[in-house]
């Protein structure tokens, strides 16, 4: 997740470019619940409790059947930084019709599961996944991850060999070790530069964010819109200051956790798997990825950005299941 106030650039560039001005918060939207109570899973959703840090949390989670016969596998979808679970609908319903049981929680700190002011790192949210995974008697599975979930699921897969049967980097951030490139913020930076913007500007920042997902022109739909207010609700809730805690210290977690050195111990055959117009240095960094994973391909969706699964998911549902289900020889 990048600051607010780099977002609110982007958009401002955006707009002016189209001759319209910054969007206002819309009005009709209610204060939404921090845990998501109030946002439509596709599912029905579970709970996992558990202790992190001295505190008492649950983790959510969807743990959907096959709709047909089984072929015995599971699928485990990680979700990215600005969503959780219930924006998967699609590529559960396509990975349930071919046979697969697919789970995809909610990371702490996330969607509906609790959100603790503690410290984020992929090591905690990789081995939590893996006590879902034990807890639902699952020894085997396919990690999928997108955006942030990527980085996830490499942390996944290279800690965790024994229980990956194939991992999916779809559309990842993390490409780069990006402690060289940007100077260290801290929690309290974030924090008080969040809480420091008005409703508009919030709003703004959040439509940027969703708005960078679908860079090709034309490509944004009035349907997207719900992203944005999925966002933007909680900060009108009495527990705003609490998730903006946490999202300020979300925002250090690719600074301070990179899996860089994580894609040349990931032993399972691995798909990174991306729209080619995710960010104009997408495909030349998703080859690298692809080209240091030692089982490592690479399928790049023609004109689409970073949420493949809702702009196309024909196109994306389909390559997905095709490396799924396909026979992999070892790369040479």
């Amino acid at each position: 997740m990048r600051a607010y106030s780099t977002a609110i650039v982007l958009l401002t560039a955006l707009l002016a470019s189209a001759r319209e001005p910054a969007p206002k918060a819309p009005t009709d939207i209610q204060p939404g619940s921090i845990t998501y109570e109030d946002v439509p899973y596709p599912y029905p959703v579970q709970y996992l409790n558990m202790t992190v840090y001295g505190q008492d949390v649950r983790m959510a989670f969807m743990d959907v059947a096959p709709s047909g016969p089984s072929n015995g596998r599971v699928v485990v979808l990680l979700h990215g930084m600005n969503f959780g679970g219930f924006y998967f609908g699609g590529p559960i319903e396509a990975l349930r019709k071919a046979g697969f049981r697919v789970i995809a929680p909610d990371q702490i700190g996330f969607g509906r599961s609790s959100k603790p002011v503690i410290p984020y790192n992929f090591h905690d949210m990789a081995y939590n996944t893996r006590r879902l995974l034990q807890s639902r008697g699952v020894t085997r599975a396919t990690i999928i991850g997108h955006s942030m979930g990527g980085m996830l699921a490499a942390r996944f897969a290279a800690s965790y060999p024994g229980m990956t049967e194939r991992a999916v980097l779809y559309d990842p951030i993390g490409l780069t070790d990006i402690r060289w490139d940007r100077p260290w913020r801290t929690a309290e930076e974030n924090y008080n530069e969040t809480i420091r913007e008005s409703r508009d500007q919030l709003y703004q920042g959040f439509s940027a964010t969703i708005h960078r997902y679908f860079p090709q022109p034309g490509e944004w739909k009035p349907e997207y819109e719900k992203y944005v207010r999925i966002l933007y609700a909680p900060t009108l809730s009495g527990d705003w200051l609490r998730l903006a805690m946490v999202r300020a210290i979300l925002q250090q977690l690719t600074y301070l956790d990179p899996v860089v050195d994580d894609w040349a111990h990931i032993k399972a055959p691995t798909l990174v798997l991306g729209g080619d117009k995710d960010g104009d240095n997408f495909p030349a960094l998703a080859k690298h990825v692809a080209d240091t994973i030692p089982n490592g391909h690479l399928v790049l969706l023609p004109n689409l950005g970073h949420v493949a699964h809702i702009e196309a998911p024909d196109v994306f549902n389909r390559e997905l299941l095709k490396f799924l289900e396909s026979e992999l020889a070892p790369k040479k």
